[in-house]
């Protein structure tokens, strides 16, 4: 399972040095999985706590990145706490679900997709 985080990952001063920026992903590096995809989504959104990210799959990258709580991540069977501030890959076809660690606390994150050239639409209100 893909989940960076900046812990241990050292500022680099980008923007003629005005600003750290911490690479969870370097340049470029998505370039040749994602080469002729498009972004999909940009979105946010909250699991209350007892809730969950039922199983599903789609044919994009997705990305989420916690903005607050934990969770658990699941992904093609494997299964890892995540927290705020890590970044989690999804890779396409993987089936994956969410869930709060607690049924008392919530979890939120942004999620981004990237389309593959070939991704069919996808009817998120019903996966």
């Amino acid at each position: 399972m893909d989940v960076r985080s900046i812990e241990g990952v050292p500022a680099a001063p980008e923007h003629q040095g005005t600003v750290p920026v911490w690479w969870l992903y370097k340049p470029r590096e998505m370039k040749k999985a994602t080469l002729g995809g498009y972004l999909e989504l940009v979105s946010e959104f909250e699991v209350k706590g007892g809730g969950a990210v039922h199983p599903h799959k789609h044919h994009t990258y997705e990305f989420y990145y916690v903005v607050s709580g934990r969770g658990v991540m699941t992904i093609e069977g494997e299964s890892r706490e995540i927290a705020q501030g890590d970044l989690v890959c999804i890779p396409p076809d993987a089936v994956h679900s969410l869930r709060p660690v607690s049924p008392n606390a919530s979890i939120r994150c942004f999620a981004f997709a990237v389309g593959l050239r070939d991704t069919s639409e996808v009817n998120y209100s019903s996966e």
